[in-house]
């Protein structure tokens, strides 16, 4: 009996041995593809696991280039989870999106594309920003109110992404800083730097960063 029960522990730890090298960290660089699907949240985009396109219940062709786009301008979006059971969720509720191995993060008023990846990520969208505005019969509208109209304008904003967090912050200097905290050396030179340097040179010590501290991503 001895033997029979050595033999089939070898065989379970060789099965679990096997499903866990299944999984495997590739460093992010050219031509590498992230996953697609559906990010329902950050998480998933972390473990590139996204809902994948199978698991979406959709009447469009998902072959289609398109095919998230037709998909987002509907309210909802039905999927069957990994145990089978049919689920749906607002679109306003997802994360993000993957498509073609590009990322896409629901931010301000749209699905934007994170062209730049990394541990610190780059990204642009269009945010709507609202300001109380009033009429003066002499004068017309103006920002310097009393109250009533709130007026919606649409501005490009940039935004960076600590990629490990989920933590989206304004492209300015002081972000830039604070993420460069993980890295002491950078930190004090991009510290070091005049203020008019620091806004020339924030991309650049993103990119540094990124170099020093490459992302590696789960694949299967």
């Amino acid at each position: 009996m001895k033997p029979i029960f050595i033999l089939v522990v070898s065989l379970v730890f060789s099965s679990l041995t096997a499903q866990t090298d299944s999984t495997k960290l590739v460093r992010f660089g050219a031509g590498f593809r992230f996953n697609d699907g559906l990010y329902l949240t950050h998480s998933q985009l972390i473990n590139n696991n996204p809902i994948p396109l199978k698991y979406i219940v959709s009447k469009y062709n998902k072959s289609d280039f398109d095919f998230f786009s037709k998909l987002l301008a509907d309210k909802k979006v039905t999927f069957f989870d990994q145990f089978g059971i049919k689920k749906e969720i607002d679109v306003d509720d997802l994360w993000g999106f993957c498509r073609r191995g590009s990322v896409y993060i629901n931010w301000g008023d749209d699905f934007n594309r994170i062209p730049v990846m990394g541990n610190i990520c780059h990204f642009v969208a269009s945010v709507t920003v609202y300001e109380d505005r009033y009429y003066n019969p002499t004068y017309g509208y103006s920002t310097y109110n009393m109250s009533s109209n709130t007026t919606p304008r649409t501005e490009i904003y940039q935004f960076i992404m600590d990629y490990q967090t989920g933590k989206v912050l304004e492209y300015s200097v002081d972000n830039i800083l604070i993420l460069l905290m993980a890295d002491q050396e950078l930190y004090d030179e991009f510290n070091a730097l005049n203020k008019k340097k620091q806004k020339q040179m924030k991309f650049l010590y993103l990119r540094k960063f990124n170099e020093k501290h490459p992302l590696y991503v789960p694949v299967n």
